[in-house]
């Protein structure tokens, strides 16, 4: 847990600290110690903000301070400043988070306006903005005890028929098909069916409608040939961090961030593989929609 704790107060102060300056993704996560792919899953989960939505909003806040204190100061040195390209959108985007123009908002700012954004330090604590991030890890994380169980294995190589999916609107389409195929193969249903989603694209990073999804079955034996959009593809063997439990659709986006907080704590790294998910149990068939599944994210 203190691990946790330096690292996101260490993350949001250095983001405070150069808000003036350019703030990648690569260069923030390099500061968290999380490789770019993590540190955009745990910052989203930890903040409830993107990285780039909390680096707009800080922006759009020193703005409102200035605007406020430094009555002479002109408005385009202030938005220059922070970053912001041109007037138009800087006008827009502070509107959007004030509900007012800035020329409007400076003229009705109250004078102590600047102390409604300030944070306060009593005997060298952790300052209370950060506050909130830390008790979200730390629900984080009882969550994740009370609900996975976390263990690392050598799992084994797999042979699945897939068919893949582009956007996740179209993966349980593409489950369809898998299953029409098998059940014309007389592999479906069958005791112990396994099924599994591979991912091959991060939702974080690549567009929800373009992001590319496996649906696939294990099988007994290699898939010979492509069979329409059946084709065959290999799971290689290797260690796995392995997170099981029964959760619903909508806590998937918590099991993974939490494997990921797991993996960085036992300092383990990934492979050049892809994570999947095992099916253990069908939602539908659950009272309260939840399934049993294993999170699996092949490490070194």
């Amino acid at each position: 847990m203190e691990e946790y704790k330096k690292r996101i107060v260490k993350t949001i102060q250095y983001i405070d600290n150069h808000i003036d300056s350019d703030l990648s993704l690569e260069k923030v996560s390099e500061v968290s110690a999380y490789s770019p792919f993590h540190f955009h899953r745990i910052f989203k989960l930890v903040t409830g903000e993107t990285l780039q939505s909390y680096i707009i909003r800080k922006k759009i806040e020193k703005s409102a301070l200035h605007l406020a204190l430094y009555k002479n100061m002109e408005i385009k040195d202030i938005y220059w400043n922070l970053g912001f390209s041109n007037h138009s959108v800087f006008c827009k985007t502070f509107k959007k988070h004030y509900g007012v123009p800035p020329t409007e908002f400076r003229r009705s700012a109250p004078e102590k306006f600047h102390r409604i954004l300030q944070t306060h330090r009593k005997n060298g604590q952790i300052d209370t903005v950060f506050s909130q991030y830390i008790c979200n890890i730390e629900n984080l994380l009882n969550w994740t005890n009370m609900n996975l169980k976390i263990e690392v294995k050598e799992m084994p190589e797999m042979n699945l028929a897939s068919v893949m999916s582009l956007g996740i609107a179209n993966v349980e389409p593409s489950f369809n098909v898998l299953v029409d195929w098998a059940i014309k193969k007389n592999l479906f249903p069958r005791e112990n069916v396994k099924m599994i989603a591979v991912y091959h694209d991060s939702c974080k990073i690549t567009p929800l409608d373009k992001v590319r999804i496996h649906a696939c079955m294990l099988l007994d034996e290699k898939l010979k040939q492509q069979e329409g959009e059946v084709f065959a593809e290999t799971l290689d063997a290797g260690k796995y961090i392995i997170g099981s439990g029964e959760v619903t659709l909508d806590d998937f986006e918590q099991c993974w961030v939490s494997l990921f907080l797991w993996m960085n704590e036992n300092k383990y790294t990934t492979r050049r593989t892809f994570p999947y998910e095992i099916y253990h149990s069908n939602f539908k068939e659950h009272p309260e929609g939840k399934m049993i599944v294993d999170f699996c994210i092949p490490i070194h």
